[in-house]
C-alpha cells in the first residue's frame, strides 16, 4: 500500500493571479447600501425592482439551480455513510430425478468504504463548493436583474419626458408658423420661409412617433422583467422627472471590490472545487478498504423462515494496479479544468476592475459634457433670440433662424439624454461594486440553505486574493 500511494503524486498548484492590485482612479464619499438603488430615492423604482425581484423568472431559474446543486451535495455525502440492502428471494426446483422443493429467504447486505485518503470527503468539498459557488450565482444575477431594471426605468422616464419637451417643441414650431403665415399673407415673409417652417413642425412630430415608440418598448421590456405579459401595461413607479444622482459610492480598495462581488467569489469557489477534484483523482489511485456484512435467512416454507439465521463480516481490500491509463488520464483532465478556472478566475478579476474603472471614467466625464451641454444650450438659446429680432427688422434672412431654432431644440434634447446616461453609469458603477442582498425569495424560505448544515458562505467574504 506504501509503494502504491508513493507513485501518486499531487500535481503543483498553479498561484493565483494579481496579489498586489493599484488602486483605483478615485474615490467616493459613502459605503454604498446592499440594496444600492434606494440611493436615488425614488419610490417609483424602488416598487419595480421589488416586483421584478418577486416575479422574475431567470431569477426563479437562478433558484432553482441553488437546489440542484444543494442536491448534487447530499448525493456525493451519501458515499460517506454505510449501504443497508434488502434481499427477498424465493425458488421452486423440480425435476425428473429430484422432488420438487421450494426455497424462500431474506436478508440484508451492508458495505462501507474506509475513506482512509479521504477520496470521498474531498468530492464531497467538491461539491460543497460547487453549490456554495451556485448560491453567489443567485446573487450575482438578482443585481444584475436589479441594474437592468433601473436601466429600463431610468430610459423610460427620460423617453417619457423627452415626449413633453417634444410636445413644448411641437407648440413653439407651430406658433412660429402661424407668425410666418400671417407675414406672407401680407407680403413681409416668402413662401420658402413658411415651407422650411412647416418642415420643422413635421420633423419634430416625427421625433414625437419615434419617442412614442420607445416608450412602448421599453414598458414591454419592464413587464418581462417582472414576469408579467408585456401586452399588460403598468402605470405605478411612473415618475415625473429623473431622480437625483446622490453623493458618489466608495468603491474602496480593489481587494473590498473582489471580495464583494458574488460573480468573482463564484469563479473562486468553482476554482477551488476543482482543486478538491484533482485531490480526489489522485486519491483514487490509493487501494481502498471495503467493510461487507450480511445477514440472511433461508426455509423452505414462510413459516420457518426466521427459524436459522446466518451472518457475516468481513473486510475486502482493493488495490489498483493496472487500469489501462484511466486514472493519469482522468487526473490531467481535472488538472486541466482547474488551470482553465485559474485563468477565468484572472478574467474575470480583470473584468470586474475594468467595469469599476470605466464607470468612474464615464460618469466623471459625463459631468464635463453636461457643463458643455447646458453652456452650449445658453449660447443657443441667445442665438436664437437675437437672429429672431434681426429677422423681424429685415437685418437677416429666415434660414438662419430656422438653423437656431433647430440647434436649440437639438440640444435641449441631447442634454436630458446626457441626464439619464449619468445616470446609467452611476447604475453601472453601483453595479460593478454591488455585493449580495436579501431577495423576496430568500425572506419567505428563510435564506439560503446551506449544503452542510450551517450558514451558507454565499453571503460571507471569500478569500479571493492570494
Amino acid at each position: 500500500m506504501v509503494l502504491l500511494s508513493a507513485c501518486a503524486a499531487y500535481p503543483t498548484r498553479e498561484a493565483l493571479p494579481f496579489a498586489v492590485l493599484p488602486p483605483f482612479s478615485s474615490a467616493g464619499e459613502r459605503a454604498p447600501p446592499d440594496q444600492w438603488w434606494t440611493s436615488f430615492q425614488a419610490d417609483g423604482l424602488n416598487e419595480r425592482i421589488d416586483l421584478a425581484l418577486s416575479g422574475n423568472f431567470t431569477l426563479e431559474a437562478a433558484w432553482q439551480r441553488l437546489a440542484e446543486a444543494e442536491a448534487s451535495v447530499a448525493t456525493e455525502a451519501a458515499a460517506r455513510r454505510p449501504t443497508l440492502d434488502g434481499t427477498g428471494e424465493a425458488a421452486l426446483e423440480d425435476g425428473s430425478d429430484i422432488d420438487g422443493q421450494s426455497r424462500v429467504g431474506l436478508g440484508l447486505q451492508a458495505s462501507y468504504e474506509v475513506d482512509l485518503w479521504g477520496r470521498v470527503r474531498k468530492a464531497v468539498e467538491a461539491e460543497r463548493l460547487r453549490a456554495d459557488a451556485t448560491a453567489l450565482d443567485y446573487r450575482a444575477a438578482a443585481i444584475s436583474l436589479s441594474a437592468e431594471v433601473a436601466i429600463a426605468w431610468l430610459q423610460l422616464t427620460e423617453a417619457r419626458l423627452q415626449l413633453t419637451l417634444i410636445n413644448s417643441q411641437i407648440e413653439t414650431n407651430e406658433t412660429v408658423l402661424e407668425v410666418l403665415e400671417l407675414r406672407f399673407a401680407v407680403g413681409q415673409s416668402g413662401a420658402a420661409d413658411v415651407l422650411r417652417q412647416r418642415q420643422l413642425v413635421e420633423a419634430t412630430r416625427e421625433q414625437a412617433v419615434t419617442v412614442l415608440n420607445r416608450i412602448d418598448v421599453l414598458e414591454h421590456r419592464l413587464a418581462v422583467l417582472e414576469g408579467r405579459p408585456p401586452q399588460e401595461s403598468l402605470t405605478a413607479g411612473d415618475a415625473a422627472e429623473l431622480p437625483s444622482l446622490g453623493v458618489m459610492p466608495d468603491v474602496g480598495l480593489p481587494a473590498d471590490v473582489l471580495m464583494r462581488r458574488p460573480d468573482v467569489q463564484s469563479v473562486f469557489l468553482r476554482m477551488e472545487a476543482a482543486d478538491r477534484d484533482v485531490a480526489s483523482a489522485v486519491r483514487d489511485q490509493y487501494p481502498r478498504i471495503d467493510l461487507l456484512a450480511t445477514v440472511s435467512t433461508v426455509a423452505e416454507n414462510p413459516g420457518g423462515l426466521f427459524d436459522a439465521w446466518l451472518g457475516s463480516i468481513g473486510a475486502q481490500l482493493v488495490a489498483p494496479l493496472y487500469d489501462g491509463g484511466r486514472r493519469e488520464a482522468e487526473i490531467d483532465r481535472r488538472v486541466a479544468v482547474r488551470r482553465r478556472l485559474v485563468a477565468r478566475y484572472g478574467q474575470a478579476v480583470l473584468d470586474a476592475l475594468a467595469e469599476v474603472e470605466d464607470a468612474l471614467a464615464n460618469e466623471r466625464r459625463q459631468a464635463e459634457r453636461l457643463d458643455r451641454l447646458r453652456t452650449r444650450l445658453d449660447l443657443a438659446e441667445r442665438t436664437y433670440a437675437q437672429l429672431r429680432t434681426q429677422y423681424l427688422n429685415g437685418a437677416t434672412d429666415f434660414i438662419d433662424v430656422l438653423t437656431a431654432l433647430e440647434d436649440q431644440q437639438r440640444i435641449e434634447r441631447d442634454l436630458l439624454v446626457a441626464r439619464r446616461d449619468r445616470l446609467l453609469f452611476r447604475v453601472a458603477l453601483h453595479r460593478a461594486i454591488a455585493g449580495g442582498f436579501e431577495t423576496p425569495r430568500e425572506t419567505a424560505e428563510g435564506g439560503i440553505r446551506s449544503t452542510d448544515g450551517g450558514e451558507t458562505s454565499a453571503g460571507s467574504d471569500q478569500p479571493v486574493t492570494q
